[in-house]
């Protein structure tokens, strides 16, 4: 597979996670009842977190989408920040807190996405200026 389509897959993979990050957080933040109910335990610092980070997924997937190492390093920092935010929530669920094990799943889901986007990303746009 070439460089371009691997940054290109990677940087749809970003913005559609993106987006649809955005959409089922807003759901539950701002629509109706019937989101917050269907949600169940949710923890809303990890709720507010995936959502304001779906909107630097966006950011993040069009840096990728243009070929700009800046996007690598910020791909960098969400991978970070998410595995914080997941330390965190494992804090919560330890300190028996309530939580759903979808989050569990999203969370792990979200934490290796990133970083594979990091790590293609790299090697993709930084590594290669390396060289």
């Amino acid at each position: 597979m070439t460089s371009k389509v691997i940054i290109w897959l990677a940087a749809a993979v970003a913005i559609i996670f993106g987006i649809l990050t955005i959409k089922s957080g807003g759901q539950v933040l701002f629509g109706d009842e019937s989101y917050r109910v269907a949600a169940g335990n949710y923890v809303p610092f990890v709720l507010w977190f995936n959502f304001t980070a779906g909107f630097v997924y966006l950011i993040a997937g069009v840096g990728l989408a243009l070929r700009k190492p800046w996007a690598a390093g910020l791909a960098l920092v969400i991978a970070v920040a998410t595995l914080l935010v997941f330390a965190a929530f494992g804090l919560h669920i330890f300190a028996d807190g309530a939580y759903e094990m979808r989050t569990v799943a999203a969370m792990t889901l979200r934490s290796t996405i990133w970083t594979v986007i990091f790590i293609l990303a790299y090697r993709q746009l930084i590594g290669r200026h390396a060289q």
